[in-house]
């Protein structure tokens, strides 16, 4: 057992006091739904590299988690150990999230985007005993990847491998095991405390490092339930989730949620709007949320005349705040009503628009804090800024997490609950806010953050380059791109095409390199040598008009 929780004792209590934590189980709203629909579908899902849809009720899901739940415990796993899965939006991830939480373990998702540098470091800083993986997906072999880097985590003990017909193939090793054992006595031993870890999740890695967020059963639940509040949600409602579930989005809202409230989850494993939206169509999905690139798409396909209809009501947006436009184009458009989130890993959804606010809200806005959490603008000194002023972003809620994975001193929540987000907003006079930069040096990119210091430290390795720095230029359709810029040597050539090898060949995930490449003689500098990345971004904005 590794993890190692920050939860005061006066934070349970006022949490309890107060009503905001139930002290319940994730696995006590799955098992509810168990009992009383146990027969209803829980998954479907579509996989874009077979054209293959499947579906699975609550009981089929039951079953095969608690199968897994009995292999992990024969391979060594222990209450609150970690299990790292790297795995698309299928019902495996499901399961084996449901095993973990069978006999108390951790579960710690993967985005299947990454490669070898970022795996390297997340399975062996997590000391994950098994990790589970695709043979393949979209044209990667994932066992061949983790085989070639098995010296470099010491820890790991078991690779088991979706799609495989070997003695470590998923199915063999896993759903095949045998349950010759006392499983009710075995879960009841493993019972997780509301206040146990069940999720380990990491960030984007804004310098350089990512870090492993932790939640517990009352942080997550309190985040569904506000979700469902706010969204009207009903066990009528039927979720479709083309986010991955390895996100935060998809985890808490796309898998989550649906079993909360008794319904079905529709996942695609690689987005393709085409596909969404026929699956929409196909499984009357009401519900649907991601980040802007999935609204715009939406919007922009043709498929959305044929296929829309009544029962899709409401698309939930955030990663970045949505463009005005775009936010009056799609509700109009697509007839749906829109609500604008902010929120991160490590509180989850915390301010949302409502169903019945005015368009200056929905369209103009990152939404109002959900009851139980606060959120205030404050200057570098700590003190609260004046309503439409600039500053740092701080939440404080139920729904924050309960640490950073091995590193207590990161957890940046002050002695009121405060906790800095790092990122810039305003708040209007009623309390809304809207996000407007980032003290944090990042991208977002389509919802997903990119650790700018991770590229150009690895860009600084090039023999030819003196300085570096990567930027968001904007885009219409993901939000921000990266550009980057370099400085080179006196007779040194660098073109985009030798950047890109560059950085793959050092194993960077490809969703994190930059679309741009400017090169120029000098950085702009402060008096101190500091890159001066604010003009950086400004020349980036001409760059896209050129």
């Amino acid at each position: 057992m590794i993890v190692d929780p920050i939860l005061s004792a006066s934070r349970i209590e006022a949490m309890q006091r107060e009503g905001w934590w139930k002290d319940e189980n994730l696995l006590d709203y799955f098992d509810a739904a168990l009992t009383e629909c146990p027969d209803d579908l829980a998954i479907v899902e579509y996989r874009m590299d077979s054209g293959e849809k499947s579906q699975m009720t609550y009981r089929q899901l039951a079953e095969k988690a608690e199968r897994i739940a009995v292999a992990l415990a024969h391979y060594g796993i222990e209450k609150q150990d970690v299990v790292s899965f790297q795995l698309p939006n299928w019902w495996e991830f499901v399961a084996i999230h449901l095993a973990c939480l069978r006999i108390g373990a951790v579960s710690n998702p993967l985005m299947p985007i990454f490669r070898e540098r970022e795996l390297s470091y997340m399975v062996d800083f997590a000391e994950s005993k098994i990790l589970i993986v695709p043979k393949n997906f979209r044209g990667f072999d994932h066992e061949v990847m983790i085989d070639k880097m098995r010296d470099k985590l010491p820890h790991l003990q078991h690779l088991f491998v979706v799609g495989s017909d070997a003695d470590n193939g998923f199915e063999k090793a896993l759903i095949n095991h045998s349950l010759d054992t006392d499983t009710g006595a075995l879960f009841q031993e493993r019972q997780l405390n509301p206040n146990d870890v069940v999720l380990l999740m990491y960030t984007s890695g804004t310098t350089g490092m990512p870090k492993g967020v932790m939640h517990c059963s009352n942080t997550f639940l309190f985040s569904v339930h506000q979700m469902v509040e706010r969204c009207a949600m009903s066990q009528d409602d039927d979720v479709f989730m083309g986010s991955p579930l390895a996100h935060l989005t998809g985890f808490m809202y796309g898998m989550w949620m649906p079993m909360v409230l008794k319904t079905k989850a529709i996942f695609l494993d690689v987005w393709n709007v085409n596909m969404g939206w026929q699956l929409i169509k196909e499984e009357n999905a009401s519900f649907a949320m991601g980040a802007t690139p999935f609204l715009a798409d939406l919007t922009n396909s043709d498929r959305g005349d044929e296929c829309n209809s009544e029962r899709f009501r409401l698309f939930v947006c955030g990663g970045a705040p949505i463009p005005s436009v775009l936010a009056q184009e799609a509700a109009e458009k697509l007839s749906i009503h829109l609500i604008a989130v902010w929120g991160m890993s490590e509180c989850g959804v915390v301010t949302t628009t409502k169903l019945d606010d005015l368009p200056e809200k929905i369209f103009g806005s990152d939404g109002v804090a959900v009851p139980g959490c606060e959120v205030k603008i404050v200057d570098e000194n700590g003190n609260t800024l004046p309503q439409g002023d600039e500053g740092r972003l701080l939440e404080k809620g139920p729904a924050t997490f309960i640490g950073y994975l091995k590193r207590p001193e990161a957890y940046d929540v002050d002695a009121d609950g405060f906790f800095d987000t790092g990122d810039l907003a305003r708040m209007d006079e009623d309390g809304y806010i809207r996000i407007t930069g980032r003290s944090k040096d990042i991208i977002i990119r389509g919802g997903e953050n990119i650790p700018v210091v991770e590229v150009e430290n690895i860009l600084y390795k090039h023999p030819d380059i003196i300085d570096c720095a990567v930027v968001a230029m904007p885009d219409e359709r993901l939000g921000e791109l990266g550009c980057c810029f370099v400085t080179l040597k006196d007779g040194a050539e660098f073109s985009f095409n030798s950047m890109v090898d560059f950085l793959k060949e050092h194993q960077l995930a490809r969703n994190y390199l930059p679309e741009h490449l400017e090169i120029i003689a000098d950085m702009p500098r402060t008096a101190s040598g500091k890159i001066q990345k604010f003009e950086l971004r400004e020349f980036a904005k001409g760059v896209v008009r050129r």
